[in-house]
């Protein structure tokens, strides 16, 4: 008994020795600065003309007067206003209606035993080892014969099929570990299948359905292939594809300040996203860890 006492006094010791502590101040700062570091870069990189580029140091602060008007520049010339737009539209659709249609596969799956189940979860699975890029060539002839090239709602079909296996695979767990009580409760009050899901079931699965939510729409925002592939009109551009096209357009001259304010417009969204959903974040992670 006493060694025992030994051994956990030396182990809380150890956890609470100044140089661990240190080391472990020391790793946090080392990644903090290798997150923001490419943002801050980013940012003052923006504020920069081609000359301090050219015969400067790229590294360099910028000089004054900062020039904020790359902003507006690539705004404005380079139709960054609408592709915008269509990278807002394209990410909010696909993934509330990949949500809904996880969230309600995923209830199914968890809360029903029925014959072929099983097969059915596995199949969802088995989605999520195919890379997406295999099925371009048989995705193209598919939209081109519903008449969904150069369509946003063709993007829309494809991101939302692309992302309802993970959101299956994550939000089966959540709703296994839910009390069946629940449903008992809610049966004895008079209420069906549907309310029981979308007033009951479905608000106890909030953690799951921010972080899934976020995961997709990251994936979704960050999209080019399928983007370049489905979409040959310049006004249904997304923003990845509408940045490799404005680099195109420079051709033999690379503005450099522009190129980087398109950059940092395109990160705006998913800063906000994080700063406003971390709590709810950090809730998914550690739920889904305890599960």
């Amino acid at each position: 008994m006493l060694s025992l006492t030994f051994r956990g006094d030396q182990v809380s010791a150890t956890k609470q020795h100044p140089f661990y502590k240190m080391l472990t101040v020391l790793v946090l700062v080392f990644w903090t600065v290798a997150v923001l570091y490419p943002l801050i870069w980013t940012l003052l990189g923006a504020l920069k003309d081609n000359q301090q580029f050219m015969l400067g140091k790229p590294w360099a602060l910028p000089k004054f007067p900062l020039l904020w008007s790359n902003f507006t520049y690539v705004w404005e010339t380079y139709g960054f206003g609408s592709y915008f737009l269509n990278s807002t539209i394209v990410t909010g659709a696909s993934t509330l209606i990949s949500l809904l249609l996880a969230a309600t596969s995923a209830y199914i799956l968890a809360r029903f035993a029925f014959k072929g189940s099983g097969a059915l979860y596995n199949l969802y699975l088995s989605a999520m080892m195919i890379p997406m890029i295999l099925g371009l060539i048989p995705l193209f002839f598919l939209l081109n014969d519903l008449h969904l090239i150069n369509k946003l709602f063709g993007l829309i079909v494809v991101y939302t099929a692309s992302a309802l296996p993970f959101g299956i695979f994550v939000l089966v767990g959540f709703f296994k570990t839910l009390p069946k009580e629940l449903e008992e409760a809610a049966s004895i009050d008079g209420a069906g299948y549907s309310r029981t899901f979308f007033t009951v079931m479905l608000p106890l699965a909030k953690s799951g359905l921010v972080s899934v939510g976020i995961m997709n729409a990251l994936n979704i925002w960050n999209e080019y292939i399928m983007g370049t592939v489905f979409i040959n009109d310049p006004s249904q551009y997304t923003l990845p594809v509408g940045i490799a096209i404005m680099q195109s357009e420079m051709q033999y001259r690379t503005e450099w300040g522009p190129l980087f304010a398109g950059l940092l417009l395109s990160m705006i969204p998913v800063i906000i996203i994080y700063i406003v959903f971390q709590r709810q974040i950090a809730e998914g992670v550690t739920a889904g860890a305890v599960k």
